[in-house]
């Protein structure tokens, strides 16, 4: 096993950092519309929910053709998942390079806990979004760059455990936006992120 900034990996894996979902590259003028398109469909969401937006009201909204924003995006799931962008990349920097425990420099059971604190936290807050993202298409969840991320980060921390890779998949499964939000209102969020910590200790 080799040591780097994110604990211990196997020398086959691929490094945390290459699996970070890099910022988008564009030019001025795409730049400002995917701007404008954003923070339209950003207000839009939160002022009538994901699910009662149309994609020709965000387009209204934010000033561009149907065209264009169908041509960038997609579709509803294609946005949301653009919304997103930007807030996995502060989870993924935080895990990266910000102070232990998230962060490196502590035991890999403490951190281990701190992500799945702070991504249970990320989803609760941004919960129809990301659900959106995930269900969009059968294994959709699975298919997302960031999901990439988080997998790896918690297959490093597992690596003294038996089949890490499979594990960290069935850690990250309770934390799928579907089982969340569907289990939300019955469990509450306390029991589940309790019960969440209690199979990662398990695990480890």
């Amino acid at each position: 096993m080799a040591h780097d900034i994110n604990g211990l990996r196997s020398g086959s894996a691929t490094p945390l950092e290459l699996l970070r979902t890099p910022p988008p590259k564009e030019r001025a003028d795409a730049a400002r519309n995917r701007a404008a398109v954003l923070e339209a469909a950003a207000r839009l969401f939160a002022e009538q929910g994901v699910e009662a937006v149309s994609m020709d009201q965000v387009a209204a909204a934010a000033g561009v053709g149907k065209g264009t924003l169908f041509r960038r995006f997609g579709d509803k799931s294609g946005l949301a998942a653009a919304l997103l962008d930007a807030r996995e990349r502060v989870l993924q920097e935080a895990v990266l390079s910000g102070p232990p425990p998230l962060g490196p420099g502590a035991p890999a059971d403490e951190r281990l806990a701190a992500f799945l604190n702070a991504y249970f936290d990320y989803l609760l807050e941004h919960l129809a979004l990301v659900r959106m993202s995930e269900t969009a298409t059968p294994g959709a969840r699975y298919r997302i760059g960031a999901y990439r991320f988080w997998h790896r980060h918690v297959a490093i921390l597992l690596a003294t455990v038996p089949d890490p890779d499979h594990t960290a998949h069935a850690l990250l499964a309770p934390l799928a936006a579907d089982h969340v939000a569907a289990l939300l209102p019955e469990l509450g969020e306390q029991r589940m992120r309790t019960g969440l910590l209690n199979l990662a200790h398990s695990a480890m």
